[in-house]
């Protein structure tokens, strides 16, 4: 009678129940058999993190019968390093560029410490182009690497793999990451574009446009003054680099953090978002002269006016042509499904745009920036787009979303901890976040008097992205040093990890 009792509707569902209360025998099972599992995704990301390096060298041992599998093995490996640091990062509730850059920060410095060879190669970056071009003009390899990697021990490196018999695959593992790592920096690019629209930067209002001039001003001067005094022999050209990655604004993140808290439509929201696309447009001008400035080599004024009015004629060309090249391409591609004519126009266009940049002396990012600006669904309206809605941000955000991670790892790996036992890249760092703090914080003076001036201030603290391709470029050119590089990164770090949470904080205390 007790076992029917048991089976009548529901005695088991109470049971069951019963046994699920906390401290049960069935929940401590659960909970160990969870702990277990966690447990045991932790053992194959460390298990993947150390076997990595063996599984490279065991495909470069093999015989050659796909000579593109390590750039397969390597890509793949280093795009999902890319996504754990992008994971933790949201686990963390910070932004994902942070995780993806610490992710290549750790992941760099690990494997160049067990003696991977591919990372002595990644760690240098785009230096490795200037070593190629000197060999192919004839100019001996050990000699090569010596002129243009100052530090001994690490040049003895590089001449060791590249003279190995594997040389030659970690330069094409290296070659397809920093092609890719540029892509992905071109559409990331013209995503930001993309989200600030020309229309609204036309109509930002006087306050946004007074935040963004101090916004960029400050930083400038406080970035130069830095560098001058506290860059140990630093020149004139790298100066003036330090000033302008410090001018630079993420609006991504600000943008992330308003939409998060459901601010977006304040007052301070749309002063803060308007001068960080203003901050945008002028800080690529500014790095568009800066750079040319450091390859020529000279500082004239008559050569800085001729590069702010070729930058200023490239952005009223594209500005004012750009529209009617857009209307002629998209009757070209008629015949195309829409959502393929917004694709393929879209990409056409910022490759187009990216590439004509260049022949100006600007950088490639300017004109990825410009095809963002001018591009909107509104050239593709027709009576099939209302049936039927497929945006252009959509349709290219998986190119970024695959490839900018790419970059921030590879931005990430060039950071050299080691560089950091220097007490003057310390002092550097510290100087150089303190400079960008004070510099966007007083920005805020230029907001309306009714508005909370601090708020608007903080807003225009994180560099993020922005200052990390400024930084990238300044490596490239061989204005930056390993050591000034790896404090620059430090600041953008701690610059993008204080908005946040500064800025919930005033909104907490003001509502």
């Amino acid at each position: 009678m007790w076992f029917l009792g048991c089976l009548q509707p529901g005695s088991l569902e109470m049971w069951f129940l019963g046994c699920l209360q906390p401290g049960s025998l069935v929940v401590s099972r659960l909970q160990a058999t969870r702990l277990h599992w966690n447990i045991m995704n932790k053992i194959v990301i460390l298990f993947l993190l150390v076997l990595s390096p063996l599984a490279f060298s065991a495909s470069l041992n093999t015989p050659e019968h796909d000579p593109v599998s390590p750039i397969i093995l390597w890509v793949t490996l280093i795009f999902l390093f890319a996504l754990l640091g992008r994971y933790i990062a949201k686990r963390l509730h910070q932004p994902g560029v942070l995780g993806e850059l610490l992710a290549g920060v750790v992941i760099g410095n690990i494997f160049y410490y067990f003696g991977s060879n591919l990372f002595v190669v990644l760690r240098e970056g785009s230096i490795v182009f200037n070593i190629l071009r000197a060999v192919l003009d004839g100019v001996p390899l050990t000699a090569a690497v010596h002129a243009i990697i100052s530090n001994p021990h690490d040049a003895n490196q590089m001449i060791a793999v590249l003279k190995s018999a594997s040389g030659i695959e970690f330069i094409k593992v290296w070659y397809v990451l920093d092609i890719f790592s540029r892509y992905g920096v071109i559409f990331l690019l013209f995503m930001v574009g993309l989200e600030s629209s020309f229309e609204e930067l036309k109509h930002t209002g006087r306050a946004a446009t007074q935040v963004a001039i101090i916004g960029v001003i400050a930083p400038i001067i406080l970035g130069f003054v830095v560098a001058y005094f506290l860059v140990p022999h630093s020149s004139l050209q790298t100066a003036l680099f330090v000033a302008a990655t410090l001018s630079a604004t993420s609006i991504g993140i600000t943008a992330r953090v308003l939409s998060e808290m459901k601010k977006l439509n304040t007052r301070e929201a749309k002063t803060i978002l308007g001068a960080a696309m203003l901050d945008d447009v002028l800080g690529l001008i500014i790095l568009a002269i800066v750079s040319s400035i450091v390859m020529g080599g000279v500082f004239e004024m008559t050569q800085i006016l001729q590069i702010v009015f070729s930058a200023l004629l490239f952005f009223v060309s594209v500005l004012s042509i750009g529209p009617w090249v857009l209307r002629n391409a998209i009757k070209c591609f008629s015949l195309f499904e829409l959502w393929e004519a917004k694709l393929f126009v879209s990409f056409l266009f910022v490759m187009l745009l990216s590439w004509l940049a260049t022949l100006v002396n600007l950088s490639s990012i300017i004109g990825a920036f410009s095809a963002g600006l001018i591009i909107h669904d509104g050239f593709f309206e027709s009576a099939e787009s209302k049936q039927h809605r497929f945006d252009i941000k959509d349709l290219v955000a998986p190119f970024e979303a695959i490839l900018a991670p790419l970059f921030f790892v590879l931005i990430g790996i060039q950071v050299k901890l080691e560089c950091f036992w220097d007490w003057s890249v310390m002092v550097m760092a510290i100087g150089l976040t303190l400079a960008a703090v004070l510099g966007k914080l007083v920005s805020g003076i230029g907001a309306n008097k009714k508005d909370d001036r601090l708020l608007i201030g903080i807003g225009m603290l994180p560099r993020g992205e922005v200052g990390l391709v400024f930084a990238s470029i300044g490596r490239t050119l061989g204005v930056i040093s390993d050591e000034l590089f790896s404090a620059i990164i430090l600041m953008v770090i701690v610059t993008t990890l204080l908005a946040p949470p500064l800025m919930k904080r005033r909104y907490t205390r003001s509502t």
